[in-house]
């Protein structure tokens, strides 16, 4: 029983790091039509900047502060690329896919230039750094804490998207973008907003995940996939699809590695090929027909 309570647990972190992952990938696919391949090495380089703000010990910066601080840099960074390059390459999403996939490459081998290729842990908040013990039960206490920051996350992006001006604006670029444009929505500025929070959030996961992960070489490419998965599953756009599949899939991942090792990324990849066999849209997006 221990077992299967531990990796229930396991699941459930690695699924609310997923949905901060995938939460923000999937608006900026719904919005923008841009499968954005640099979403994982915003996670990999927010997990190196947080890393290295705490390695250094600056006064006055602890886990939470760095966590903010690298979410804010790749938000810019997010901004910077929306504005300065993809924006130029509207209308050209085989370019963009290519564009994002370079940036990626180029995020990948300036962490590996500046950081080296080891991996570089990321401590634990003190206070939360001893065990959950219930019974003859101990669970990491931080991987808790990540649960619930995921589910925090998921009720400020529900409010902002279904109780503010910029959600309707959001909601109605995802729906349809013509119309939204013909009502007088800034359209180019909502999609440099939504490119800097879905990047920003990334970022912010990244340090989140670093006391599970550490900050490594090809962290980026091990979670891109993950939140691809996500994406496909629970619907292009869809706040409730994220949440529902990150969790979906957190845990098929985390009892297919530990059960079934060997078929693992079988048993990860095999309901998204379902879903895009028989509901191209997802589980919870809406078709475009």
């Amino acid at each position: 029983m221990q077992f299967w309570i531990i990796q229930i647990l396991n699941s459930l972190a690695l699924g609310g790091l997923l949905f901060l992952l995938s939460s923000g990938f999937s608006l900026i696919f719904g919005l923008q039509r841009i499968a954005n391949l640099t979403h994982g090495a915003f996670f990999m380089l927010g997990a190196y900047i947080g890393a290295s703000l705490l390695r250094e010990h600056i006064p006055g910066i602890d886990f939470w502060l760095a966590a903010l601080i690298a979410g804010l840099l790749v938000a810019l960074l997010g901004g910077l690329l929306e504005r300065l390059v993809l924006r130029r390459l509207a209308g050209n999403p085989l370019g963009q896919v290519l564009v994002t996939l370079g940036v990626a490459f180029i995020i990948s081998d300036a962490c590996l230039m500046i950081w080296g290729g080891d991996p570089i842990p990321v401590p634990t908040p003190q206070a939360i750094a001893r065990p959950l013990i219930v019974g003859k039960l101990a669970f990491p206490t931080y991987r808790l804490v990540v649960v619930g920051i995921a589910f925090a996350v998921a009720a400020g992006l529900y409010v902002l998207l279904e109780k503010t001006r910029l959600g309707a604006m959001i909601r109605a670029g995802v729906d349809d973008m013509q119309i939204a444009r013909a009502v007088g929505i800034r359209v180019s500025v909502l999609f440099t907003c939504v490119f800097c929070l879905g990047a920003g959030i990334a970022g912010a996961a990244g340090v989140l995940g670093g006391p599970i992960f550490s900050a490594y070489p090809g962290l980026d490419a091990d979670m891109l996939p993950l939140a691809l998965i996500v994406v496909i599953l629970g619907g292009v756009g869809s706040l409730v699809g994220a949440f529902i599949g990150s969790f979906v899939i957190g845990a098929i991942y985390t009892f297919g590695s530990t059960l079934f090792p060997d078929v693992a990324y079988f048993i990860l990849f095999l309901p998204m090929i379902v879903v895009i066999a028989y509901r191209p849209e997802g589980l919870f997006g809406r078709s475009r027909a």
